[in-house]
């Protein structure tokens, strides 16, 4: 008898794979419809309405200074942007949190990718609404390579024009299957920030931006190391 691939086996040989970010996450959101329709039928809904908001819109362009952040991580202590912009450029990439499989793909990727980003001289931080117990969780799941920061209530994300309400529909559903947000943010506010990625010179100028309502796709990883030279090319 064979037996039946399940949504978690899928997602384990993803993120143990190597290869483009863009295939790894297609191949996910191609399981997701196979094997877990109601999650893929909803996630359509959320991203439609998304965009009809032009949510993300008013996030920081290319050329404007990041708002600087004094953010906590997983041991408590406090990162400030300014500090680790001295000694060169940074990656931020915002998730939604240790629970969605798509984060966690990307940040296996930016894992696996941490060297080759390192020898370019920047550092990567990932920005998650949790509490300090589930970034810590995140954190182990890629490798310890990089710092998981805790963005409580989403003060950071709201500064940046990320946050975004899940909906209804989302929320019962996460409900359902035991995905407990209120849990992990320590709110029952029920928002996320659209994920994104940031690259910022020593300067403070974004050198690179990917924002997308659609969760499901993410900034490739050669996009991210020639937004990382262009900032060094410009003196950031």
């Amino acid at each position: 008898m064979t037996s039946q691939r399940t949504l978690e086996d899928v997602f384990r040989e993803i993120c143990t794979r190597e290869g483009p970010l863009r295939e790894r996450l297609e191949d996910f959101s191609r399981a997701v419809r196979d094997l877990s329709l109601p999650f893929a039928e909803a996630y359509d809904d959320l991203v439609a309405r998304l965009e009809r908001g032009e949510a993300g819109n008013g996030a920081p362009n290319i050329g404007d200074r990041m708002p600087s952040f004094l953010l906590p991580d997983s041991t408590g202590h406090l990162v400030l942007l300014d500090d680790l912009l001295r000694t060169g450029p940074a990656v931020l990439s915002f998730n939604r949190g240790h629970w969605c499989e798509y984060c966690a793909i990307e940040l296996s990727a930016l894992s696996q990718a941490f060297d080759q980003i390192a020898a370019e001289g920047a550092a990567v931080l990932s920005i998650m609404p949790e509490t300090r117990e589930f970034v810590a969780k995140a954190r182990s799941s890629c490798g310890n390579r990089f710092e998981i920061l805790s963005d409580i209530d989403n003060s950071y994300a709201l500064e940046v024009g990320l946050v975004i309400w899940l909906g209804d529909r989302v929320r019962d559903i996460y409900l359902a299957h035991g995905l407990h947000l209120e849990r992990y943010q320590r709110n029952g506010a029920w928002f996320l920030p659209i994920p994104a990625t940031f690259v910022v010179g020593q300067n403070g100028v974004i050198a690179g931006r990917f924002v997308d309502p659609d969760f499901r796709r993410r900034m490739q990883i050669d996009e991210i190391v020639v937004a990382i030279e262009r900032a060094r090319q410009a003196g950031g």
